[in-house]
């Protein structure tokens, strides 16, 4: 389970060190990982049938995964990782806050409190930002708010289909998708190189097949010895990771401020609580 969570914090890492804008680098991870899922599904002999309604929500969960990955490197491309991934932690307070109104579902008010600490943090890493990361954390905040649609949406189909076809189905669309937009992006963006070099194309294998395709397998194979409410807690481990991270490769801890770690503790703080509430409300 800790392997997987680890791996899941490298990405960040990776896709910092891959010299492309993020809109050509999620388009490359989402052809890899398609390809792979694609090579896996064959193997593993799984139908590709689905019904023309569970289509529908993949294409559509497919395109909400696209955007938020766009979002998410872009702001590692225009911060850091720290910031992205402390940021990146209120995902879970976001789905808590709108899973009521996407599916009904009864709304805690205690969510308030934590989802208001979250906030607090939120504010404090963003008003006593000294190094300009202001559109680095907007985006963060954006790629939490997207990951929360795609969270409550992919909650439904996963009963029903197998998760490494829903995988391809998602990876896939969210590819074509962004394939038609690429013109567009390209033209408003002029992003600087449009081709991997030798060594961006190394880590973007790693990022995909081992940071995407493998880690899925891990964390399914430890959703069987587990619950999900640990894994899901463990998973909020996710930032600490890859800030940790950040920190060796990058030594990224030089480039922020008490201010930020004040935030970012509450921000943690807020997600395990809920995740104990949780719990203990079940």
């Amino acid at each position: 389970m800790h392997l997987s969570i680890l791996l899941w914090g490298l990405t960040g890492v990776l896709g910092r060190g891959i010299d492309l804008s993020e809109g050509l680098l999620v388009w490359y991870r989402m052809m890899i990982v398609s390809a792979s899922l694609f090579v896996y599904v064959k193997w593993k002999r799984y139908t590709l049938r689905v019904t023309a309604k569970q289509l529908k929500l993949l294409i559509g969960v497919g395109v909400l995964l696209m955007v938020h990955w766009v979002f998410f490197y872009g702001a590692i491309k225009y911060s850091n990782i720290s910031v992205t991934m402390s940021l990146f932690a209120s995902t879970t307070l976001f789905t808590a806050l709108m899973e009521p109104l996407v599916t009904g579902k009864k709304f805690d008010f205690s969510e308030l409190f934590y989802s208001a600490l979250a906030m607090c943090g939120i504010g404090l890493i963003f008003y006593t930002d000294t190094n300009n990361y202001k559109i680095g954390i907007v985006l963060a905040l954006l790629a939490a708010f997207v990951g929360a649609f795609f969270n409550i949406l992919n909650k439904k189909i996963v009963t029903e289909l197998p998760s490494s076809i829903v995988s391809f189905y998602e990876i896939f669309s969210g590819f074509g998708a962004l394939t038609l937009l690429l013109p567009l992006y390209i033209f408003f963006f002029s992003p600087a190189k449009l081709a991997p070099t030798a060594w961006d194309w190394t880590l973007l294998m790693v990022l995909a097949i081992v940071c995407t395709h493998i880690t899925l397998l891990l964390s399914l194979n430890a959703l069987k010895h587990l619950s999900a409410f640990t894994l899901n807690l463990a998973i909020n481990l996710e930032p600490v990771y890859a800030i940790v991270l950040a920190f060796v490769f990058y030594h990224e801890n030089k480039e922020l401020n008490g201010w930020f770690f004040a935030g970012a503790a509450l921000i943690m703080t807020s997600v395990v609580l809920h995740a104990l509430l949780a719990k203990e409300e079940r």
